[in-house]
């Protein structure tokens, strides 16, 4: 008797379909169950010409890159812009304020400016950049 041997290769073939399946559903369920943030942040007008008030007063309070704050050419404390714009408002009160701020001062400075500005009763304030 003769023994046959089969000389056959044998072929496994991995059948990917199912994996393909699950890797599109786990997608899915990802993108469905993301949610997106919203970052918050601060709204700055930005006028195409700069602003003038009815009798054309303007105040300037200046920020430069170490961070010292003036107001009208003096220097202050950012913690007493609130009163000196106050104090400027009852003289004046159709007074439009302007913060010009250096390119490498800090942001928190302008924040902490532009609150104490609005603390003070302004409703706008413009922020431009120093051209140095």
């Amino acid at each position: 008797m003769r023994k046959h041997r089969r000389n056959q290769e044998q072929t496994t073939d991995v059948d990917m379909t199912p994996m393909l399946d699950i890797v599109f559903i786990m997608l899915i369920f990802f993108i469905v169950t993301t949610s997106f943030v919203k970052e918050s942040g601060v709204n700055i007008n930005r006028p195409s010409k700069g602003p003038t008030s009815a009798d054309g007063t303007t105040l300037v309070v200046e920020i430069n890159e170490v961070n010292e704050v003036s107001f009208s050419g003096r220097a202050i404390l950012a913690d007493s812009v609130q009163a000196n714009t106050e104090i400027a408002l009852s003289k004046n009160p159709n007074t439009s304020i302007i913060v010009k701020i250096a390119k490498s001062a800090s942001t928190g400075v302008l924040i902490e400016v532009v609150d104490q500005i609005k603390l003070a009763g302004v409703a706008q304030v413009t922020v431009a950049q120093h051209k140095t």
